[in-house]
């Protein structure tokens, strides 16, 4: 599958905040077409599918978040409308875009010589719903909370023999208000006064901003409020790791709304570039042992 029809597949799924398990049939029967992919089940709606790879090297991780915004209230569509005009793809976007990519990079990684990837499926990402609408989600909201499926995921990870050498967050982005775009966050401790930035944190995220910005010269550097500061965090936050956390995330018009467009050119972009980083990358730097600086 590309990966319009994945987006386009996963954006049909009503996987509002808290009723992420929703889309988990889905996607582990699109799992079950790679041989090497196995899934993890990290409690209570996150997933993680594990590739072996074919480079030895320790793994990877790239991610999206599996919730959407419920734009419908109490009565939804059991299939949510979306369509593509060949230009964009339109349906809920946030983050069935990210989905899309993250399932196509595992198709592709029977093709390449990728390093073993962690795909990282996070619940409840959004908050939008949290705030605003809580009798729309399980228990009138109690007991969730923004980012907590990142949180769950990445302590897991913590409990690993390896755990990943970098995290590539796929989100989507409104600051390039209806144009073609792509942007690259790259500080996830931009809101953390606390957080202590090793040299060799900082200079593995340039690393990874530098790749990428190369490859995309047109790149948007900035931050936002999304699962790469929770994974970041978490992974780095008085441990023994060193572990650079970014997110890459294509444009998207309007946000957080029903009918929400992203370009068919900056998703397979993004795939484009995330299957040449992958398989060709030198990631020397990434493979000695982490220490805090």
């Amino acid at each position: 599958m590309n990966v319009v029809d994945l987006i386009m597949t996963c954006a049909k799924v009503p996987s509002f905040s808290s009723y992420e398990e929703r889309i988990h049939p889905l996607i582990k029967e699109i799992c079950s077409k790679v041989a090497s992919a196995t899934i993890v089940e990290v409690p209570d709606n996150n997933l993680i599918i594990k590739i072996p790879g074919k480079r030895n090297l320790p793994p990877v991780a790239i991610t999206a978040h599996l919730d959407k915004i419920n734009h419908f209230g109490v009565t939804y569509p059991a299939e949510l409308p979306t369509h593509t005009d060949g230009t964009n793809i339109w349906g809920v976007m946030d983050d069935t875009a990210g989905l899309g990519i993250c399932l196509a990079t595992m198709f592709l990684s029977e093709q390449h010589d990728m390093p073993p990837l962690y795909i990282l499926f996070s619940e409840m990402e959004e908050g939008t719903d949290l705030r605003n609408r809580p009798h729309l989600m399980k228990n009138n909201g109690e007991g969730y909370m923004y980012g907590m499926g990142a949180e769950r995921i990445a302590k897991y990870l913590l409990t690993l023999d390896q755990p990943p050498v970098a995290i590539i967050t796929i989100d989507t982005t409104p600051k390039f208000k209806g144009k073609s775009g792509i942007a690259l966050y790259n500080q996830f401790w931009h809101r953390e006064e606390d957080f202590e930035v090793s040299t060799r944190l900082q200079d593995l995220t340039n690393t990874l901003q530098n790749y990428f910005t190369e490859l995309y010269p047109a790149m948007l550097i900035g931050n936002a409020n999304n699962d790469y500061i929770e994974y970041g965090k978490v992974l780095n936050k008085n441990t023994p790791y060193d572990i650079p956390s970014i997110a890459i995330e294509p444009a998207i018009n309007p946000y957080h709304a029903a009918n929400e467009g992203v370009f068919c050119k900056d998703v397979e972009m993004i795939v484009t570039m995330l299957t040449q980083f992958l398989s060709t990358y030198d990631f020397a730097a990434f493979t000695n042992k982490n220490s805090v600086a």
